[in-house]
């Protein structure tokens, strides 16, 4: 005991770093870094996807830990965890969010002392404090602590959202973790099987009056599905609006909480929901099947009616690129956003997908898989898998550099090339079918986030890109 009866704590120096959330300030950062200033540590947090890491940083640090939300990330922070090493062999390196756990063996290793996926704030704080982080899968839940976003870079530097001629600031928030579905080409059932987290609402709430006090008017819900806990989801869009009600938001629902939740949707548009992400996926059912989505092509189509019915768009995410799809079936695709007139409301990188196996992934074990899996790639983290038809693993490539090309190009204008070229391979030419022939969406510029949203895929060249070297 010291002098002032408290017990005697080392406090440590922590650096943490973020290097790709979908464009948004990083949540992952905020969380722990909350975590562990409530632990009495001193933190300091660096974001590689908007600043170079600054040596002075990583000089002054004793340990560095890593957010690792999805798979580029991972990919991202495995390269600076070797910079870091170079720089520093003695320091101790943690992985953690929700790819942390993917290859895990080779990580432990080589880059890092622990990996902590699922709830990791309490975990990461036992590491810090040197008594382990405990099993690499954390589903426990912990006490949600509001977010230390005074931390990060300033909101003014990430993702905007695009409306009404102008860009609006965004705030990225949490009102669970995991999900109660078990899509088989998705990440999240490996971590969380089956499970969900919700965040005390209290929290959430407080975490948005945050955002709004630094500018933000609009809020991103980065949920694996809003709708898992529906209550829940309404007491917090409820909450909100009644705190900034000129504040609107986005959120993530499979196709199937649409349809099941129909009372929502008059709620939610009154609350200010811009828009929602929804994956559809394919215009396959037999590819759904597979997936295990719980929708079909026509619950996807009765999706997008329904919600127009109420105001609200949806952004369609599709994995076009699997071992099971065929060029008339891309044309399907493209026949599908068309009728449905949602050329608008796709971004284009979401017609060069193709789909991620990492390790654990629950379509490994499938026959439908089996005959087309290759071997374990340690520097892309996955399975690989290759197409039947070497036709449609050109194409595949054809269309990434012709998109990554167009990158600063209206994405209308690119959709039109991306028609052409998929058109020109298919086996039979078929007329197109009118720009919302099954459905029409509103006139004028639609709301958007300014950057691309997607996941379950195998990262863009441009993604990959060499990393800004340390300062």
């Amino acid at each position: 005991m010291n002098s002032t009866g408290t017990a005697n704590v080392a406090f440590v120096r922590v650096l943490l770093i973020s290097t790709y959330e979908l464009g948004n300030q990083p949540l992952g950062l905020a969380k722990s870094a909350a975590a562990l200033v409530a632990a009495h540590h001193e933190v300091r947090c660096a974001d590689v996807a908007v600043d170079p890491i600054r040596s002075s940083d990583v000089d002054w640090a004793e340990r560095v830990a890593f957010s690792v939300p999805m798979h580029t990330a991972m990919r991202l922070a495995l390269q600076v965890a070797e910079s870091v090493r170079a720089r520093r062999p003695e320091l101790p390196l943690c992985f953690f969010g929700l790819y942390a756990a993917v290859s895990r063996d080779l990580t432990v290793r080589s880059s890092a002392d622990a990996v902590i996926a699922g709830e990791y704030e309490s975990g990461l704080v036992a590491w810090v404090d040197g008594k382990g982080a405990g099993p690499p899968f954390q589903l426990t839940r912990g006490t949600a602590l509001l977010p230390a976003r005074h931390l990060l870079p300033t909101l003014d530097r990430y993702t905007r959202l695009a409306i009404d001629g102008e860009e609006r600031l965004v705030g990225s928030v949490e009102a669970s973790r995991g999900c109660s579905h078990r899509c088989r080409h998705c990440p999240v059932p490996v971590v969380y099987d089956g499970r969900v987290r919700p965040i005390d609402e209290a929290t959430v709430v407080a975490d948005v009056d945050q955002l709004v006090a630094a500018g933000v008017r609009h809020v991103t819900f980065a949920d694996p599905d809003f709708l898992n806990t529906p209550l829940h989801s309404r007491r917090v869009v409820q909450a909100i609006h009644q705190r900034h009600p000129e504040l609107t938001f986005d959120c993530t629902v499979k196709v199937e909480h649409v349809l099941r939740h129909p009372d929502v949707w008059s709620e939610f548009a009154d609350a200010g929901c811009s828009f929602i992400v929804s994956a559809f996926e394919s215009v396959s059912d037999v590819i759904l099947n597979y997936f295990d989505k719980g929708h079909s092509v026509d619950d996807a189509s009765r999706a997008v009616v329904s919600l127009r019915e109420f105001g609200i768009e949806v952004r369609p995410s599709w994995l076009p690129f699997t071992p099971w799809t065929t060029i008339d079936g891309l044309v399907d695709l493209l026949d599908f956003v068309i009728a449905h007139d949602l050329v608008e409301n796709v971004d284009p990188v979401q017609y060069t997908v193709r789909l991620l196996l990492p390790e654990g992934s629950l379509l490994l074990d499938r026959p439908e898989m089996t005959p087309y899996l290759g071997h374990y790639d340690v520097d892309r983290l996955g399975w690989t898998w290759s197409h039947p038809s070497s036709a449609v693993d050109q194409l595949q490539r054809e269309l990434a550099t012709l998109v990554e090309a167009r990158i600063e190009q209206e994405g209308v204008l690119t959709f039109g090339e991306i028609d052409t070229l998929i058109r020109s391979q298919a086996s039979t030419p078929r007329p197109r079918p009118g720009l919302g022939e099954r459905s029409r969406g509103p006139l004028g510029q639609r709301a958007r986030l300014t950057e691309s949203w997607f996941c379950c895929s195998e990262p863009t060249t441009a993604q990959l890109a060499p990393l800004v070297p340390m300062s």
